[in-house]
C-alpha cells in the first residue's frame, strides 16, 4: 500500500549477510488494481538477486516466531548495521546533529543505534505482515481511532503518513480495514519488487498507483471514486518541486502537495502514524484537521511540517533518520551530508 517503503533502508542489514522466497496465496484471492505501466528495469546482477532472495528467506522464516525472538534478532543486526554500514550511519547521525542540537555526541549516538534497532525490527516484523493470517496481523497491528477515517464517508480524503519505522505495519492493517490509493514506486531489484507487492495488497483490494514524477493525476481520480489516499508527505523532491518550510528547526524542501490537494478537491486531512510498542504497533488515526486549507499554500505547508515535528519528537527513536530529508537545501545554506 505504501508509496514508498522504507524497507530499502534496512536491507543492508540483512542483504549481504543472508533462496527463493515461498508465499502463501494471499487472503484476498481477487486482485488489486496495479495502476502500473511496464518498464523496463535495469539488468541486476545475479550476486543482488540471489542476496534478495536469501534476505527474503531470512525475514519470512521468523513469521511464526515469538515476538521476543524478534526483538532478539533484531537487536542483533541492529548493532551489526551499526557498525559495518557507514554511509547510513552517517546520514543518520548527521540528521540527528541537525534537529537535536542540544544533545551531545554520546546521546545522539546512543538515539542513532536505537533508530537502526527498531528500523531492523520492523524490517523483521514483515514476515507477520506477508505471511501471517488476518487474525495474526489484527493481534501485531492495532489501531486507535479507526472511526475518525470511516465516519466521513466517501468524500475525498487524504491520510498523512510521515516515514517512521511502523509506516508498512500500518498500511497492511489498513488493508484489513478498508480500500485505498496510494503511490507505488517499484523497487529495482525485481525480487524485491514481488515480494513487497505481495504483501501490499492481501486483504482488501488496494489502488496502487505507479510513481511517474509527482503527478498525482491519478490519485486525485481514484479519490474522487471514494478511496482515501495513503500519503507519505516527508519526501525530498528537490527545488522546483518543494517550498523551504522549518522542520525540527531546519528549513526543509517540503512537497506542498497536501494544501494544493485540499484546495482543488476539498480534501479532508488526518494524520496516520504507527508507533512501534514493546509487543507490536499502534496506527493511530488522528481527527481531520480543521481549517484546512489555511491562508495559503506556505501556511499549509508550516502547518503539516509541525503536525509531523509533533509526532517525531514523541518518537524520535522511530522516525526514519536514515534517509537524506535534507538532501535540497536554500541557495547559500551549506550542506548537511
Amino acid at each position: 500500500m505504501p508509496c514508498k517503503l522504507y524497507v530499502n533502508s534496512a536491507v543492508w542489514s540483512i542483504r549481504d549477510r543472508t533462496l527463493a522466497s515461498h508465499y502463501r496465496p494471499p487472503v484476498k484471492q481477487v486482485p488489486s488494481e496495479l495502476a502500473v505501466e511496464p518498464q523496463e528495469r535495469p539488468r541486476r546482477r545475479s550476486v543482488d538477486l540471489w542476496a534478495a532472495s536469501v534476505g527474503i528467506a531470512v525475514i519470512n522464516r521468523t513469521a511464526h516466531w515469538p515476538a521476543w525472538g524478534r526483538r532478539w534478532l533484531a537487536r542483533l543486526l541492529g548493532a551489526l548495521g551499526w557498525s559495518v554500514v557507514s554511509s547510513r550511519r552517517r546520514v543518520t547521525m548527521a540528521n540527528l546533529r541537525a534537529c537535536f542540537p542540544d544533545l551531545d555526541e554520546t546521546s545522539l549516538r546512543q538515539l542513532g543505534q536505537a533508530v537502526f534497532r527498531n528500523l531492523v525490527r520492523a524490517t523483521i516484523d514483515h514476515s507477520v505482515l506477508w505471511k501471517g493470517s488476518r487474525q495474526d496481523v489484527e493481534r501485531l497491528v492495532r489501531i486507535e481511532g479507526l472511526e475518525r477515517l470511516t465516519q466521513l464517508g466517501n468524500g475525498p480524503v487524504i491520510m498523512l503518513a510521515p516515514h517512521f519505522v511502523g509506516l508498512d505495519a500500518g498500511a497492511v492493517r489498513l488493508t484489513v480495514e478498508i480500500s485505498a490509493v496510494s503511490i507505488y514506486a517499484r523497487q529495482s531489484n525485481p525480487v524485491w519488487d514481488r515480494w513487497l507487492a505481495h504483501g501490499r495488497s492481501r486483504f482488501m483490494p488496494q489502488r496502487l498507483i505507479a510513481r511517474r514524477g509527482w503527478d498525482l493525476r491519478a490519485a486525485v481520480r481514484a479519490m474522487r471514486d471514494g478511496l482515501p489516499f495513503y500519503y507519505l508527505p516527508d519526501i525530498d523532491g528537490g527545488a522546483s518541486n518543494s517550498i523551504f518550510a522549518p522542520f525540527m528547526g531546519v528549513s526543509t524542501a517540503t512537497l506542498p502537495m497536501v494544501s494544493r490537494l485540499a484546495r482543488m478537491i476539498g480534501a479532508r486531512v488526518l494524520m496516520t502514524v504507527t508507533e512501534q510498542t514493546p509487543d507490536g504497533y499502534v496506527l493511530h488515526v488522528e481527527a481531520p484537521w480543521d481549517n484546512f486549507p489555511g491562508a495559503s499554500v506556505e501556511e499549509d505547508t508550516e502547518r503539516m511540517n509541525r503536525e509531523i515535528e509533533r509526532w517525531v519528537r514523541r518518537l524520535p527513536d522511530q522516525y526514519l533518520w536514515t534517509h537524506r530529508r535534507f538532501k535540497t537545501r536554500p541557495p547559500g545554506a551549506p550542506p548537511i551530508y
